[in-house]
């Protein structure tokens, strides 16, 4: 009874749908800077977040008939998407104009660094501009630096030339580490930089510790996800028993924390066929079943990892489980991949949101980046974030496969 009080009650009904509506809205990144300057895009992903929104309204119906109807929604669409676009490109193009651009003297090597250094200025639409790298000395680190507005040390060995002066410039100039600034701007940690900055980045990880709110998260999450998925879980159970026989679910050894194996469940959207050597899932293309394509694109054929998730050994947000063989391949292969254990596997992730399927090592190192800066930064308020923009992954069909 007070529960349907509140729900009936103009102030908050209107406080509660609005957050519905705005937590659509967030999913399909709206809010992030890359996506302000175009208005068709923001379009779009307006839009998007309106449906998912009303889709979560919906859910609510039988406790506020009275208050729901086709105006709401009507009024709702139309408003939002006059307005909220509009917004965001007069947004844009004020803080384009009003943001200064920043010119950094770099104590580094160019030749080591101007792939991630081009990505940065790319990122922050020129705002942030590297002008002059120093291999350097205290004199020249002097008679350099009036013209520029900060020093980004990039280089730990090349900074113990100049680290008295370093010091003595703390007060009328900004100085920043590489790290700090990509991970800022880039979100992510590449591992170029993990390397120049070993030291640094094997202590941090040395302090990854997982809340209990995540765990609670987890419990919470996976009960609510069974519920929800169940009838789909049903329908594919027997699509894929029709369509290809038994069995109908897909088990696999994969890492999980602390690199421990665990049996992760999935619905088998495969023909049948004996594994001679783990594979990545473009690789096998040839065998997807009907129904697999249409269950992959949104991941109904991971929605049994709930179970895995109710049992602890996976959460729903963390990097994904890989194949043991590609574990021991990666580990020996790229540096910092075993720091990717240090929390438990989750259902989707940073880097799922981030990047799309990683198919070669090029690429698993780029989506490791993604994974490695989660792992560093992870809070529970980023689990929210990354549990909300998966749907936008959804939508756009990218991401894990």
């Amino acid at each position: 009874m007070v529960f349907n009080y509140f729900l009936t009650s103009s102030v908050f009904s209107s406080v509660f749908l609005s957050v519905i509506i705005w937590m659509g809205i967030y999913a399909f990144r709206v809010y992030d800077y890359d996506y302000l300057k175009d208005y068709n895009e923001q379009l779009i992903r307006v839009f998007a977040g309106i449906v998912i929104g009303f889709i979560g309204i919906l859910i609510f119906y039988p406790l506020m008939d009275k208050i729901l109807n086709r105006w709401f929604f009507i009024y709702n669409l139309i408003i939002l998407l006059l307005t909220i676009p509009i917004l965001h490109k007069i947004e844009y193009l004020i803080l384009i104009k009003n943001t200064s651009q920043k010119r950094y003297l770099v104590i580094g090597r160019k030749d080591e660094l101007k792939d991630i250094l081009q990505e940065i200025e790319k990122k922050t639409q020129g705002k942030v501009v590297f002008s002059e790298f120093l291999n350097p000395s205290p004199a020249v680190l002097k008679s350099k630096i009036a013209q520029y507005d900060a020093v980004l040390v990039a280089d730990q060995e090349l900074e113990k030339y100049v680290k008295n002066q370093l010091n003595e410039l703390k007060e009328k100039y900004e100085i920043e580490y590489l790290p700090n600034l990509v991970e800022k701007i880039l979100k992510r940690i590449p591992i170029e930089v993990a390397i120049k900055f070993k030291d640094y980045y094997e202590i941090a990880f040395q302090n990854t510790k997982e809340s209990p709110a995540k765990r609670i998260l987890d419990i919470f999450g996976s009960i609510i996800g069974l519920v929800i998925f169940s009838p789909f879980m049903l329908i594919t159970a027997i699509a894929i028993l029709i369509e290809d026989g038994r069995p109908v679910i897909f088990k696999q050894l994969r890492v999980g924390k602390d690199n421990k194996h665990f049996m992760l469940v999935k619905f088998r959207s495969m023909k049948k066929h004996k594994e001679d050597k783990a594979k990545f899932a473009d690789q096998e293309e040839d065998r997807i079943l009907k129904i697999g394509r249409l269950i992959r694109p949104v991941r109904i054929d991971e929605s049994l990892q709930f179970i895995n998730i109710l049992k602890g050994d996976m959460s729903i947000v963390g990097p994904r489980p890989e194949q043991i063989p590609f574990v021991r391949q990666f580990e020996k292969e790229i540096e910092f991949y075993s720091q990717r254990h240090n929390v438990k596997p989750g259902l989707t992730g940073w880097a799922q949101i981030m990047y799309k399927y990683a198919s070669d090592l090029n690429e698993v190192k780029k989506k490791l980046s993604y994974d490695l800066w989660y792992v560093k930064n992870r809070n529970i308020f980023l689990d929210l974030k990354i549990i909300l923009q998966t749907l936008e992954v959804i939508f756009w069909k990218r991401g894990a496969k």
